[in-house]
Order: C-alpha cells, then structure tokens, then sequence
C-alpha cells in the first residue's frame, strides 16, 4: 500500500524516517543545531523548518507518521500536491511560532522537536473537508465523525496546555498547526470565492 501513496506525502514519510535513522545512528549528534530552541542565542530562523524533521523515539515518529499515511494521502489527492505541501508547511511554521511565543512567555528553556504541529493542520484540514467521514484510531476503537473527533482532541489540547499538564507535550504548538491550517483554509476560500465573482 506504500508505494501507492501521493508523491509528497510519500516523501514527507521517507524524509522523516530516514532523519530519525540519522539521529539515531549519530547519537543527535545535530539535534541542538536543528531542534527549535526558544528565542535567544541559541535561536536561528531555519530551526522554524528543521525542527518539524525530529522526533524524540520511535513511539513519537509513529504516531505523528502513522497520522501523515492516514490523512496525507486523502488531502493530496485531494489538493493536489502544491496546496497540500503549502498546507502542510503553513502549518508547521504557525505552530513553530506559536511554541516560540509561548515558552517564551512562560521562561521556558526547552526545544521542540517533532512534526506534530503539521499533523494538527493536516487533521483540521481533513475535519474541514471531510467532515463526515467516520474515524476509528488506534486510541478510539469507536467510529466517531471526523469534525467530532478534532473537535474534542482540538479541547483536549487546550485544556491540557492551560493546566499545565503533560508538560514535555507542546499542547499549544498543536493548535499552533490547526490555527494555520484554518489560516490557509480561509485564504483558499477567500481567493476562490473572489475568482468567481470576477468578471469573465
């Protein structure tokens, strides 16, 4: 089924693996250099786009990769493969911006890693646009409607970033990403709803 998908997503999967091998066989060797550091010294602006490449084990690549095979490939046939790679780094970057400003305001001194906040733009995405297509996770054995299903992981985010909880999880990062994909979304719909209104 692999060599069946969408050619962007199929790279983003061999891309992500394939850095992951990296830092394993180089013991992070360039983790420092790449993951996204708070604003300060240690800060430069490709961190923004590098980060998004690491994950901290196999468990956190699975997961995010696992979520990029089954939302990816539907949304890039969908698109095509120019707007889902916009979407898809759109994304990344707004959640990068937003765990930026928020350790920041927190005095928080730890790098992000991970491509979780794209993830997030891809699921809101996938809401958006299918939003009656039923869904049963690894987590969540019961079909429940794809709009359901961000909304309440979309809550559940926010509630744990709020109190604090799972404080090595960037729970804002992760509305970070969906904030950007609806950003995107509405542009599209904007630029489309004027091309129809111009005069032919």
């Amino acid at each position: 089924m692999f060599p069946y998908l969408p050619p962007a997503t199929r790279s983003l999967l061999i891309v992500n693996v394939a850095m992951f091998l990296l830092q394993y066989l180089t013991h992070d060797a360039f983790t420092g250099a790449l993951a996204l550091e708070p604003l300060g010294p240690d800060f430069h602006l490709w961190q923004l786009l590098t980060y998004a490449f690491l994950h901290g084990g196999v468990a956190h690549l699975f997961f995010n990769m696992f979520a990029l095979y089954m939302f990816g490939g539907t949304l890039e046939q969908y698109w095509g493969g120019r707007r889902f790679l916009l979407l898809y780094f759109a994304s990344l970057l707004a959640a990068g911006l937003t765990q930026l400003a928020t350790t920041d305001l927190a005095g928080l001194e730890e790098p992000t890693i991970g491509a979780s906040g794209a993830i997030f733009g891809l699921l809101f995405a996938f809401a958006f646009y299918f939003p009656r297509q039923r869904l049963a996770l690894l987590f969540l054995p019961i079909p429940i409607p794809a709009w359901l299903f961000v909304t309440l992981y979309g809550l559940l985010e926010l509630t744990l970033g709020v109190t604090g909880s799972e404080s090595d999880v960037a729970h804002f990062a992760h509305l970070g990403g969906m904030l950007g994909g609806a950003l995107v979304i509405l542009t599209w719909r904007a630029q489309d709803r004027a091309r129809r209104a111009a005069p032919r």
